[in-house]
């Protein structure tokens, strides 16, 4: 019993900790991550869990957002903000080409910009959100694959059109470029939706049967102690 009660702080420190930073997800996750740093049982673990969030000194939140089941429903949602920026910031691009001459000072340089990011970033962004959808690389992948393929799409396009009737102008290339970064990007927001479903309704699975564990556990405990009393 002494052994137990010297223990019992320095397993309250360690799952506020982890808490703080390392943001676990569900109520088995903290656990997992306090039996690598403390000889326990689930059961002592979840006793130390269940008294902090009593007094109030951890809160677990689930983090599953819910998704809307119709597509024309997630268009609509917070959830495809970026495809909206997207279509703005290629609109954007459309106006600064056509309507800002290169005599124009200062807005030349607000063209200049819009129009590396269109040429450097918009299309390589929208291949690789259509490739993966959800959170399968972090932003810093994502953001250097959306430039490499970016170097890739663009000189691709240029050559087709060299062999079009349009050729290489202004209006062509920009014209194209507008299409190819719209049809990746509707690519994208189709494959994200289902994706997004499914990665969601097994999040919610698994945090439903760690809550169950984590009640059956609880209650195992209580009928233990009621039996040795």
């Amino acid at each position: 019993m002494k052994g137990k009660k010297d223990s019992s702080p320095t397993i309250s420190q360690s799952i506020m900790l982890i808490v703080k930073n390392k943001k676990p997800e569900t109520t088995q996750e903290l656990i997992k991550l306090v039996k690598e740093e403390h000889y326990a049982t689930e059961k002592e673990i979840l006793e130390r869990i269940l008294d902090l969030q009593k007094k109030g000194k951890i809160v677990l939140k689930q983090k599953t957002t819910p998704i809307p089941s119709g597509r024309k429903e997630y268009l609509l949602s917070t959830e495809a903000y970026w495809y909206w920026a997207i279509i703005a910031l290629a609109t954007a691009v459309i106006i600064a080409v056509f309507t800002i001459s290169e005599n124009s000072f200062p807005l030349v340089y607000a063209r200049h910009l819009l129009g590396l990011i269109f040429v450097l970033w918009l299309p390589g962004y929208c291949f690789i959100k259509a490739l993966f959808p959800t959170k399968e690389i972090d932003s810093i992948e994502r953001f250097a694959l959306s430039i490499v393929t970016s170097l890739v799409l663009v000189p691709l396009t240029g050559m087709i059109l060299n062999f079009t009737p349009w050729g290489i102008t202004l209006t062509s290339v920009t014209t194209s470029l507008l299409a190819l970064t719209l049809a990746l990007a509707t690519a994208a927001i189709m494959r994200e939706h289902p994706a997004r479903k499914e990665k969601n309704t097994k999040t919610e699975e698994k945090n439903c049967q760690t809550n169950i564990k984590s009640c059956m556990l609880l209650i195992l405990h209580h009928l233990s102690c009621h039996c040795l009393v």
